[in-house]
């Protein structure tokens, strides 16, 4: 495909990285010399120094036969990105989408109306990760979690400590004492190396373990890792920026006390008129003092979403005093859901996960596709690649060498 991305920011840079490496034909676009310099450090690019929202740096970048356009200019430069995706599609682009940072443009009635203009999608960043976020103090003992078709299936992510029971069993072992399976582990990254299991891969301590589940088979699921789900009553949020502002806001209601964080006195007196049910300190999270002094002990879970990943992690590192339990990267999951436009319309869902060099997919199987014609172990599927779960109308199963995939299914594959 030729891509156009028009902001060579975090976000842009990372989504260049990662579609370069598919051998896409892409152009980045950025007024800004020193990114586009670093962007061809890490990607096969080709860089137009111009503004985003010039025709002529637009023209020059191959707007009029583009087969997608990216607007991904920092978040304060909405409006740009808005404009930028609106002349790439008049002047030819076939798809458009643009990030924004108003959370009224994604309203159902509004959102038509960017439809009616031309913009295919417009993204969020700060607004999928709060909700990521929201699904992991949700899910406590895992470290990344994922639905697929509405719940029937389901992504857990955890690392084995020691004293796991997982480790040292085969996966062969843990079928057979499992019976009917409810769940089926489809990775381990393990080293910086992702693998994909087979019946005699052994579990081994430290290992990063992905497991597609049936909604019954989550708690036996993570029985196996030794973690069990916390229940959140008190919750500390460090940051509060818009990605903090949101967590805060839709867990008022459901948790009985928040305390966030800000460096900012400002942002402060703002967000303590936005947020009812939140008490808001005015203080710098990278002093341990601080923590201490706020209870950090006392609290069930604690989120760090500044603008600084070092401040974030050093901040959770000191909170938990052995590491971090989850971290969610939001030029990651932005990422999921442009690379979902570099694909077949069969595609349903992608996510590109934390810890290791793989997606996870879920397909729609059309009608005479090869995976339609046999059994999964006779089909001579990529070594590369598992089938997890597929789901046929409103029924779920864990997928087996002797699962027959029928049309229209939705089968979830890890590659």
């Amino acid at each position: 495909m030729k891509i156009i991305i028009a902001g060579a920011g975090d976000v842009g840079s990372h989504l260049a990285k990662m579609l370069s490496e598919e051998y896409h034909d892409l152009t980045i676009i950025d007024n800004d010399e020193t990114r586009l310099n670093h962007v061809t450090e890490i990607a096969d690019v080709v860089t137009v120094f111009g503004s985003p929202t010039s025709i002529e740096a637009l023209s020059v970048a191959g707007a009029a036969h583009a087969d997608l356009f990216i607007a991904v200019s920092p978040a304060q430069e909405q409006d740009v990105n808005i404009i930028s995706a609106l002349l790439a599609k008049k002047m030819g682009s076939a798809k458009v989408t643009a990030r924004i940072n108003n959370d009224e443009y994604l309203q159902n009635e509004n959102k038509l109306l960017f439809t009616e203009m031309g913009i295919d999608l417009l993204f969020y960043p700060e607004k999928i990760a709060s909700h990521e976020i929201i699904d992991l103090l949700k899910q406590t003992g895992t470290s990344e979690f994922m639905d697929f078709s509405g719940g029937k299936l389901q992504l857990i992510v955890f690392r084995l400590d020691d004293g796991a029971p997982l480790i040292d069993k085969t996966m062969t072992e843990v079928a057979i004492t499992n019976g009917n399976p409810q769940f089926r582990a489809v990775a381990i990254a393990r080293d910086g190396k992702t693998i994909i299991p087979r019946g005699s891969t052994k579990f081994k301590e430290h290992d990063l373990v992905f497991v597609i589940s049936k909604r019954v088979g989550v708690q036996e699921a993570m029985s196996y890792s030794g973690k069990n789900n916390i229940d959140v009553k008190r919750l500390m949020i460090v940051g509060g920026g818009r990605i903090g502002e949101m967590v805060a806001k839709k867990l008022e209601g459901t948790i009985d006390y928040i305390k966030l964080i800000e460096r900012k006195r400002e942002r402060c007196d703002v967000l303590t008129e936005r947020l009812s049910k939140t008490l808001v300190i005015n203080g710098d999270a990278r002093n341990t003092d601080l923590l201490i002094k706020e209870d950090v002990n006392d609290f069930d879970a604690f989120v760090a979403v500044t603008s600084s990943s070092e401040t974030n992690i050093l901040s959770c590192v000191m909170a938990k005093k052995m590491g971090v339990d989850a971290v969610i990267n939001k030029r990651l999951i932005t990422a999921s859901r442009i690379f979902r436009f570099t694909l077949s319309n069969n595609v349903q869902s992608i996510k590109c996960l934390n810890g290791s060099d793989a997606e996870i997919l879920e397909f729609i199987a059309n009608p005479n596709s090869k995976i339609t014609k046999d059994k999964i172990k006779n089909l001579g599927f990529p070594k590369d690649a598992i089938i997890g779960g597929v789901i046929s109308g409103n029924h779920s199963h864990i997928a087996l060498g002797d699962t027959e995939i029928k049309p229209y299914d939705r089968v979830v594959v890890f590659a």
